[in-house]
């Protein structure tokens, strides 16, 4: 009896061994600014990562006939596109099967160079230069709106709804920044507003004085701002400062976040701030009031904007390699152009270049402190 027991035991112990190493990791690379000052977006757009992944993980999932196990393999770039450069070198040399990043424009463009030519899908749930696209890689998709339908829409409202004349540019002349900038300007001018003036800072500067000081001198009834909420924060005080309490403040998804109402300080002009975000509002989008609860329950107050996108693409990349019954790249990427999948964030399926298809735009003000649809 014992020697029977034995050998069930040691049956049980192979085909037990067997079973982990028939198990397939598929890993997926993650990039991001999770230090400096954008990090606050970085670990959001992280937390939607790694929801994904445990979720996943729970699915008992087999492709090619193999189970799988979903490993996130992330990395910090700062914001910063050299060391964008070097995460994505980094993750082909670690032979991700797909990316989900990088948070910048400025950080994604360089990177998806990289990408195609080590053959790997990257999905971006938040760089919005229409540049990305326009590169001819058919690696490199967007799962939400581009600042062509941003600027667009900041500008066009500014014009029909609020009837101003005479609006001031700032950007950051990031790739970002500047893009959605000149998006603005264009389709504002078409609308007969007059830009008086165009000032330009960067992405760590925090004394805006000058340049407002230039501004306040033209009159404008608006300011646009190119960049990230932790230089719109200190710009929105220093307006308030100088006495400009009545001109409104456009700008991109890059400052429409829950954290620039702390950026800003209690500053008055928080109030004459109107954003946009390429998507939905969580409201809206087909799963994002219950997927939100279920964030709020695993990262409490680190919401800011991106990470349902983020979530949803780790998703899609995953999807994809289902239908191809494959986790090579060169297998499942083609696939991607065939996706049609319902996210948290909308029905994703891609055009021809890698874009979302009829995305959704929103607006956004801020009522009381809190970031909030404008009907």
């Amino acid at each position: 009896m014992q020697l029977k027991l034995k050998a069930i035991a040691l049956a049980t112990a192979l085909l037990a061994t067997g079973a982990v190493s028939a198990q397939e990791v598929i890993k997926i690379g993650h990039v991001a600014p999770v230090s400096g000052a954008q990090a606050h977006y970085g670990k959001d757009n992280e937390n939607g990562a790694r929801m994904a992944i445990e979720e996943l993980n729970t699915q008992n999932i087999s492709i090619g006939g193999k189970k799988v196990k979903f490993e996130l393999v992330a990395e910090d770039d700062a914001a910063d596109p050299k060391q964008g450069t070097a995460a994505a070198t980094k993750l082909c040399d670690a032979k991700v099967n797909g990316v989900v990043g990088h948070l910048n424009s400025g950080t994604t463009i360089p990177a998806s160079k990289i990408y195609n030519d080590c053959g790997i899908p990257e999905i971006t749930p938040s760089a919005t230069n229409p540049k990305y696209s326009q590169q001819g890689f058919k690696t490199a998709f967007r799962i939400l709106a581009n600042d062509n339908a941003l600027g667009a829409g900041l500008a066009l409202h500014a014009a029909n709804n609020l009837k101003l004349k005479k609006i001031a540019i700032i950007d950051d002349r990031t790739a970002y920044g500047q893009g959605v900038a000149e998006v603005f300007k264009k389709t504002a001018q078409a609308k007969g507003i007059q830009i008086v003036d165009e000032q330009y800072t960067t992405d760590k500067a925090t004394d805006f004085m000058a340049i407002l000081t230039s501004i306040k001198s033209k009159g404008p009834d608006g300011v646009f701002y190119g960049g990230m909420d932790p230089q719109a924060g200190p710009m929105l005080r220093q307006m308030e400062q100088l006495g400009l309490s009545n001109v409104k403040f456009f700008g991109g998804d890059g400052v429409c976040t829950a954290k620039l109402a702390d950026l800003s300080a209690g500053a008055k002009t928080l109030g004459n701030v109107v954003c946009a975000e390429g998507g939905s509002s969580l409201e809206k989008m087909p799963g994002g009031t219950a997927w939100k609860a279920k964030y709020d329950a695993k990262y409490p107050g680190q919401f800011q904007v991106y990470s349902p996108y983020v979530y949803d693409a780790v998703f899609v990349l995953v999807d994809a390699m289902k239908r191809a019954n494959s986790a090579d790249p060169k297998v499942y990427g083609p696939k991607l152009f065939e996706t049609n999948f319902t996210g948290v964030t909308a029905k994703v399926a891609f055009e021809s270049d890698g874009e979302l298809k009829n995305p959704a735009m929103t607006l956004y003000v801020y009522k009381d402190g809190k970031k909030v649809p404008l009907n």
